[in-house]
């Protein structure tokens, strides 16, 4: 039997040499809280594609200067900042990498000097300083610089966004009852609270034709929040909408406790590709080449998500592939060593 891991994947015209993807993880490693590219940066994602990831999705990338997570993060607010994406595209690339981008926006989990927005003025805890609930004005600003964001993208030479609406970040406020109180129309039903991504997804749509994802929390560990089958009907918008896969996480929006164990979000990704009959991504320890083949094979998910094990090993793709019996592509320079 063939490693499907190691199989391509073709979306919208952009192959993936192979099915690992680097998910996306914050660095908070801007030095002069300016968003701008620097040379850890440039180390950290060009070493995973050498290490031959098939898809590197760069860091929660910030779409306004108040959407960042924190005052290091990354940042697409300007067009500034796109020439050291650009640097960053096409260092990957040469190595055969796709590269994608999470473009982001904190919400309430900011941790910023200044005012922070969210759907509702209701703090992540007693630690995080209240947010201001956004007007229509603030949500109109908004959704337009998602929409700039993805210009500049484009610019930099992207082969795929990702929208982030997880983890409790602006999207995601939106999404769960827990954290959107509103009394507009942006709030109550599943179709409102859909509302502020749908027009999110359609702003994009009108500067990006390449490669759309959607990261989703996909449970809320929380009485009244979100579960799997919450998320279907808004699954199934979203491919209305053209979005081509969902990168399917968990939690972040309230304080919970989650138990955690190799692969406990797949069963999320299995639920909302089964129920809303499109591509997913598994996430969430998953470590071993043969973990992320179970979940291939069985037709669990579509593309394999690492994260803190590309942090311990950069050459993941070379550990998974030799577990799996198969040789996979190095670069030249690395031919005595790589076997």
């Amino acid at each position: 039997m063939t490693a499907k891991l190691f199989t391509p994947f073709t979306v919208k015209g952009v192959t993936l040499k192979n099915r690992i993807v680097m998910a996306p993880m914050c660095m908070y490693s801007c030095e002069k809280e300016d968003g701008i590219v620097t040379d850890w940066h440039r180390t950290h994602y060009t070493s995973r594609a050498v290490g031959q990831v098939g898809l590197i999705v760069i860091e929660a990338t910030a779409v306004q200067p108040q959407g960042r997570i924190s005052p290091n993060d990354l940042g697409i607010w300007s067009d500034d900042h796109v020439e050291g994406l650009k640097e960053l595209t096409s260092l990957a690339k040469a190595h055969g990498a796709a590269m994608g981008i999470q473009l982001a926006h904190a919400g309430r989990k900011a941790v910023l000097e200044g005012d922070i927005y969210a759907p509702s003025a209701l703090p992540f805890n007693e630690k995080h300083k209240t947010p201001k609930e956004m007007t229509k004005e603030d949500i109109k600003e908004t959704i337009e610089a998602f929409k700039k964001g993805a210009e500049r993208a484009k610019q930099a030479g992207f082969d795929v966004i990702e929208l982030h609406a997880a983890h409790g970040y602006l999207i995601n406020e939106f999404l769960s009852p827990l954290t959107n109180k509103r009394e507009d129309e942006y709030s109550g039903t599943v179709e409102n609270r859909y509302r502020f991504l749908r027009e999110v997804i359609e702003a994009v749509n009108t500067v990006w034709d390449g490669p759309l994802f959607v990261r989703i929390s996909a449970h809320d560990y929380r009485e009244e929040g979100m579960t799997p089958e919450d998320y279907l009907p808004m699954a199934k918008w979203m491919k209305e909408q053209g979005v081509d896969l969902i990168d399917t996480s968990s939690g972040g929006v309230a304080p919970a406790h989650i138990n955690v164990y190799p692969g406990y979000q797949v069963r999320f990704s299995e639920t909302i590709r089964n129920g809303a009959e499109i591509a997913t991504g598994a996430v969430g320890l998953i470590t071993t080449g043969k973990q992320a083949e179970e979940i291939l094979q069985n037709e669990r998910a579509d593309l394999i998500f690492i994260a803190r094990e590309l942090l311990r090993d950069p050459y993941w793709p070379r550990t998974a592939a030799k577990e799996l019996g198969v040789e996979i592509g190095m670069p030249k320079q690395y031919e005595r060593g790589w076997k």
